[in-house]
Order: C-alpha cells, then structure tokens, then sequence
C-alpha cells in the first residue's frame, strides 16, 4: 500500500509522500511542489489547474476559473450547481475534478498508485456548526474514495505541522502551533521532543485544537471593500436621500469563492437598473466593465498581490487602467491595519481560547511555530506573538510544514 499525506488548502495544494525515511512533498507543477487550488475549464480543451489555470485566465483564454473551492465545503453551496461550458456541474465535481488532477500527476511522479490518503482539515470548516464540520469532512472522505483511495483519514492541520515541526527540535518543549491559511486559522498547544516523535499515540500530546474561520482570502476581501470596491461604487450615494447602492454585487465581487455568481448577465442588467438611480453613476460603469469583461479574478489577483507587498513595504499601488484610464488604488499599510483589524483580533481572541482550553498560561508556551502564508502579514504576526511574548518565533515551511506532517502521519498509520 502507497500512502499519502494532501494538504489541499483554500490558497494551495501539496501532497507528499515518505521517500527514504522522511517525507518528500511531491513536484505538482514543474519543479514547484505547492500548487494553487485553482481549475480552468476552457471549452475545448482538458481543464488546466495551479498555475497554469491562473495563467489561462490571466491571458484572457476563453473559459471558467474557479479557486478557493474548499471554502464551499461545510455549506449549502457543495451540492449547487455551476455553469461550467455547457454542462452544469455541482461543486463537489469541481472538487473532484481538481483533486483527480493532483493525484494523477503524484501518481506519475511516484511510479506507483496512491491507495491511501491522510487528509488535512480545519479544526473548523466553519464557525459553530458541528453538522457543518461533519459534512465537510464526509465529503472530503467521499470524494477520496470516489478517485481511487482505498483507505482515508484526517489530521488537524495545526497537528501536522507540529509532526514537522518536531523533526527537529532537540529536546521536550511545549508549542503553540499557528497555522494561518488562505480560508482558516488554526491552533494547537502540544508537546513535543524527539523522544515523543516515535510514539504510536499522540493523543496525550495535544492538549487543545483551536480553530477560527479567518484567512487569507478574508484580509483580500476587508482590504478589496476598504481601498478597492469605492472606485467601482461601493458605499456611494443614490438619488434618493440616506439610501446607498447596493452592496451585495461589491461583496461577491470582492470573494474569491463567489465572483463567477456575477457572470450569468442577470447581475449586470440589476447593475444598469440601480445606475440608473445612483447619484454617480460613472462608478457604477466601473462596475459594469469589470463584469462584463469577466475580470473579477483578475481583479482579486491585484488584491492579493497589493496584499503581499504590504507585508513588506509601507505602501503599495494597485493599477485599474483596464477598468478606467489613468485610475488606481493607493493603499497605505496603516489603511490595510484599519481594514482588517477585527480579523487580527479574532486571531488573537482564539489563541487565548486555545490556551484557556489547554490549561497552559501563556508564559508557559516554550515555542510558537508560524506556517501559513498570512503569519507573514506583520499584524496578524503581532497578534499571534503578543498573545505568547515569553516564546520563541519558529518559521516553518510556509506552504509546505502541514503537508510534510501529513506524510509523516500518513506513514505512521498505513506504514
């Protein structure tokens, strides 16, 4: 039996598997072992994904992107269906169809068949709903098997990192586990060492999981609604006295998972009848030109790349020339803190729970271990060493730590 362990994330996908006594994340695309969660289905070719479906969409290729799909899992949305070419197909489909790909190519890089899989997942799909945290789950395990898998199972994503993690630490320490994703945040407080690392069971080991529905794709859509949306007309006034225009057509446009609800035409006929009222109509055109041209992801991108850089640099420029000539969005890091300052306190909020639940005061916590790629965003950083300033900061892989512990699990439970 070959087994495997997938880390398909909201942003990314690795998959690894156990090479010579140590995990090995699988090349995916080229020579990258990370792959973005990203399918293109073009209308007559085979459907592209990672990189290249981000590319196809980019070069203005005739198609359909879809990214962020696991942000569906959990809600009413999995079992809905999506205009896809011709055909409608449900997004668990879509799922499916994304995750045969990544298989078929590990698969091909191993020589061998995959039979079994140990999936990470969220301590939460979503927020408050155990039902919801089950189905997902299920769904994940039935979209498994439905690509071959003979055995299937789940790790917390905070766990997994620490299994990498502990690879290599040289004595017993107690850590803090900070996983911050593209859909989820997530925590575990733990105890490792390498005399620990080769025990069968680690359940006594974990002593609380904690996790928030908070992420990457969040700040991009604060951040899009804070600098972004009021060029397009979110916020602005009608005609008629103290109404606004609406602004459910600016929040989907602003959500990775939700942008291609945009492009059926009725969303943009409902756009021109609110023009018509709307006190500046000139944004509303914006608007307008942004989804006729079927540019909303391309939009997100922008975001998301403005994001990244003012992680590093005080400000950042978001060019709009193909929406309007000449305009562009300035966007200032302190604007970026304003914006997204309440998702940074939640993040805050649930290591507190999560070491309330572990019965671990926070000067206790010997290590915090940063994956994910918003633990580079230097508030959401602040708010996750501010809450164990006593610890040492561990950089894992940021894309990879979770994926590397999944295949270490994976090899401890199916050898």
């Amino acid at each position: 039996m070959t087994a495997c362990g997938l880390d398909f994330g909201t942003s990314n996908t690795t998959l690894g598997l156990h090479e010579a006594g140590r995990p090995a994340l699988v090349r995916l695309e080229g020579e990258e072992t990370t792959i973005p969660s990203a399918i293109f289905f073009a209308p007559t070719t085979e459907a592209k994904v990672g990189r290249a479906a981000m590319s196809a969409y980019l070069d203005g290729e005739p198609g359909r992107l879809m990214r962020s799909l696991k942000s569906v899992l959990g809600t009413g949305l999995i079992d809905e269906a999506t205009q896809v070419g011709r055909e409608r197909v449900k997004f668990r489909e879509v799922i499916a169809r994304y995750l045969a790909i990544v298989k078929r190519r590990a698969e091909a890089a191993a020589g061998r068949p995959l039979d079994a899989v140990v999936h990470g997942r969220p301590v939460h799909f979503v927020d408050g709903d155990q039902e919801g945290d089950a189905r997902a789950e299920e769904t994940l395990r039935e979209i498994a098997l439905s690509l071959g898998f003979r055995e299937v199972s789940f790790q917390y994503e905070p766990v997994a990192a620490a299994l990498d993690y502990e690879r290599g630490v040289a004595g017993e320490e107690l850590a803090l586990i900070a996983d911050i994703g593209g859909g989820t945040s997530d925590f575990s407080v733990i105890r490792l060492g390498p005399d620990r690392h080769a025990r069968e069971d680690r359940a006594a080991d974990i002593l609380a999981n904690e996790g928030v529905r908070v992420g990457g794709v969040d700040f991009d859509r604060r951040l899009s609604l804070g600098a972004v949306m009021p060029l397009l007309g979110y916020g602005s006034p009608m005609k008629r006295a103290e109404l606004e225009v609406p602004s459910t057509y600016f929040h989907e446009l602003a959500t990775w998972s939700s942008i291609n609800k945009l492009y059926d035409g009725r969303a943009v006929r409902q756009i021109r009848e609110v023009r018509r009222e709307a006190a500046r109509p000139e944004l509303l055109d914006r608007l307008i030109r942004v989804i006729d041209d079927e540019r909303g992801h391309g939009l997100a991108a922008e975001v998301e790349s403005a994001k990244i850089r003012l992680s590093e640099q005080d400000e950042a420029t978001l060019p709009l020339g193909w929406v309007e000539s000449g305009l562009e969005a300035g966007i200032r890091r302190d604007a970026f803190e304003r914006h997204t300052h309440a998702l940074a306190e939640k993040i805050r909020e649930r290591i507190a729970r999560c070491l309330i639940a572990a019965g671990i005061a926070a000067v206790r916590i010997d290590a915090v271990f940063l994956t994910g790629g918003s633990t580079r965003i230097p508030h959401v950083r602040q708010a996750i060493l501010g809450a164990v300033p006593a610890a040492r900061a561990i950089e894992g892989d940021t894309f990879g730590a979770v994926g590397a512990g999944l295949t270490i699990e994976a090899a401890r439970r199916y050898g």
